[in-house]
């Protein structure tokens, strides 16, 4: 089996992990006042030797997406906790935890509105210098 290949255990604590995950993250999320917010686990990659699950997710609204993202990582020892907590009669250790904003969604969403042309470079040149290689 190759390297790139994930193991069925490392499958199955990724969606042990996601699952619980969706509730912890949303119910923090409530808990500190953050109406509207919706936070989604779009995947969990653990490694092969099960120590780090590195998490990506889906934050809406978007321009919300950083400022969670910070208060995630800063209550990381936290939420490992809690997880620890509704999984421990699955899993023996709780792996590390790595979060990332998955914009996979986002960038679906610029190839959509490009492809529909409602991104006009002639319109709006600013949108070029997105797209210029350093």
């Amino acid at each position: 089996m190759s390297d790139l290949e994930e193991s069925q255990r490392q499958k199955k604590i990724g969606s042990v992990l996601q699952h619980d995950l969706v509730d912890v993250l949303q119910s923090a999320a409530t808990q500190g006042g953050l109406r509207g917010v919706l936070i989604s686990v779009t995947k969990v990659k653990v490694t092969v030797d099960l120590s780090v699950a590195k998490v990506y997710l889906s934050i809406f609204p978007n321009d919300k997406g950083k400022e969670l993202l910070q208060g995630i990582k800063s209550n990381t020892s936290l939420i490992r906790h809690e997880l620890a907590q509704r999984t421990k009669n699955q899993l023996r250790r709780m792996p590390h935890l790595e979060f990332f904003i998955d914009d996979s969604l986002e960038y679906i969403d610029q190839i959509e509105k490009s492809l529909k042309g409602e991104e006009n470079p002639i319109k709006d040149p600013s949108i070029l210098d997105k797209r210029k290689k350093s």
